[in-house]
């Protein structure tokens, strides 16, 4: 036993120095985007588990316990369509401007927007086009310059609409190498207005479902 604890401590030591050397070897820039992302993810986490704790301690009180389950189902049900984007939503966030761009910088801000926090957007095209983003969206360059996103072109300058966190989202967008840094090598340029309230009234059809029903 002492036999196997000291082979399992050695492997264990071993796989840590083994990331530390990757890390050591990572950019500055890297890095910096790394923490921002981890710091952002943590808070996040911490507040989710706060709010679910509440939640636990609502549906196991004996006194308004029904009230509470019915109220906590009205809510996830709500936070399921903003997620799935089949009801419109409001809130603070960030108005962001993409000029003369392709489709992997807008990819690119999506996906840094989604990690520092931001959890509704939806994309305006020049042309009057809107697309409710979702787990599922997808960007292709468009002939002519434009972008097709989710099967729609849209023409840029491209207006983002982003719920969430906005000081936070800025700055995960202006780290060093980042989004903001690589639209601008490549000759575009990202700008971004805080907003105390962020609109976004694109939504889609909710699937319907062939094959599967609900467990009662």
């Amino acid at each position: 036993m002492l036999l196997a604890l000291l082979g399992f401590t050695l492997v264990v030591q071993l796989r840590s120095n083994d990331a530390d050397d990757g890390l050591a070897a990572t950019r500055q820039e890297d890095l910096v985007r790394i923490l921002s992302d981890l710091e952002s993810e943590d808070s996040r986490l911490l507040a989710q588990i706060a709010g679910l704790e509440q939640s636990k301690q609502q549906l196991n009180s004996e006194v308004g316990g029904r009230e509470a389950a019915v109220a906590e189902a009205q809510r996830r049900s709500q936070d399921l369509g903003l997620l799935a984007g089949t009801v419109a939503g409001r809130g603070p966030g960030l108005d962001i401007t993409l000029s003369d761009v392709r489709a992997s910088d807008v990819l690119n801000t999506v996906q840094e927007l989604r990690g520092a926090g931001g959890e509704v957007m939806q994309l305006n095209g020049a042309n009057g086009t809107s697309v409710r983003l979702v787990a599922s969206s997808f960007f292709v360059d468009a002939s002519g310059g434009g972008i097709i996103a989710d099967g729609e072109e849209l023409t840029g300058p491209f207006h983002l609409l982003v719920i969430g966190p906005a000081s936070t989202m800025s700055t995960a967008l202006q780290i060093p190498g980042g989004v903001v840094a690589s639209a601008k090598s490549d000759g575009g340029s990202v700008t971004m207005d805080s907003r105390s309230l962020v609109e976004v009234t694109a939504v889609r059809k909710a699937a319907a479902l062939r094959y599967a029903r609900p467990v009662s």
